[in-house]
């Protein structure tokens, strides 16, 4: 029997190891490449068409009336932000506070049955989302609304159905980084004389708030790109929303409900309304970013 010699060996691992940090790197660059080849799609067919129809009737123009050549895009941009905030008032302050339950108050046995509840959220597809809309929440709103002058399919059902669609996100996320926290924060506060209640809303979730801004900014990204619940309950109406009542389109919703027919210059500004919507989706990414940084710098 021949001995072994272990420099052949652990020459051979070292050689396996380089070709494995090679592969991953590969494989890691290919969401670099697959951002660069998205974003050089979008912008590469939507300038030029903003720039045909010119960057200020395009952005401020009140007027979407694609077969006279005017492409306004103003009451959609309007419409996602009221929605995306409304959506934002809705979703985030019951998640965070669902996830702190779950993660610090409910017993076992309750944990048990509204843990499953909320991945089950999670794998319902949109459209029955928006079934649910067009069949419990539209009647409710109506009724609720109608000394307003609201008929149901309006900015706040959408608000509404979008804060329940983003819940399992930030739910899931605000609850990981919660029971991620260290326990001796939670002992040491106890220590220090605080209450319970005192001890995971001044301790822990300043502690965990990465993680729940994580959540907040992956619930938003969500609830800006959905389209299929919102078409069927925002009542899509290209013109400028005058309340909360009132119906309105998203850019999402225009670029789905008219792609489909688009020619020329109506499918480049289609295209160009995905341009807008990205760069939307990257501000309030920055925002977010920025209003982490500044909490954290403060602890």
């Amino acid at each position: 029997m021949t001995g072994d010699n272990p420099l052949r060996g652990s020459g051979a691992a070292a050689v396996r190891e380089s070709i494995a940090k090679y592969v991953f790197m590969l494989l890691a660059s290919m969401s670099i490449f697959l951002v660069i080849l998205i974003c050089y799609f979008l912008f590469s067919n939507g300038i030029p068409a903003i720039l045909k129809i010119g960057v200020k009737q395009f952005l401020t123009g009140t007027t979407w009336k694609p077969k006279n050549n005017i492409f306004g895009i103003l009451p959609m941009i309007v419409g996602s932000v009221y929605v995306t905030i409304g959506s934002i008032l809705v979703g985030v302050p019951i998640g965070i506070l669902t996830a702190v339950y779950l993660s610090k108050f409910c017993s076992k046995r309750v944990y048990k049955i509204i843990n499953p509840a909320v991945e089950l959220l999670a794998g319902i597809p949109s459209v029955v989302y928006g079934f649910f809309g067009l069949v419990v929440i539209v009647p409710i709103v109506a009724m609720l609304t109608r000394p307003f002058g609201g008929k149901g399919k309006s900015i706040l059902t959408a608000s509404i159905l979008l804060g329940i669609m983003i819940l399992p996100t930030i739910i899931s996320c605000a609850k990981a980084a919660i029971d991620a926290v260290p326990e001796n924060y939670y002992e040491g506060s106890l220590a220090l004389g605080a209450t319970h209640e005192r001890s995971i809303f001044h301790v822990m979730v300043p502690a965990a708030r990465s993680g729940i801004f994580a959540g907040i900014v992956l619930g938003v990204g969500r609830a800006i790109g959905e389209t299929m619940a919102v078409i069927m309950i925002a009542g899509n109406q290209p013109r400028m929303p005058k309340g909360i009542f009132q119906g309105t389109r998203t850019m999402t919703a225009n670029i789905v409900l008219e792609m489909g027919y688009a020619v020329g210059l109506h499918r480049e500004a289609l295209i160009a309304t995905g341009v807008v919507l990205f760069i939307f989706l990257l501000c309030i990414n920055l925002i977010f970013s920025f209003i982490k940084h500044k909490s954290e710098s403060k602890y």
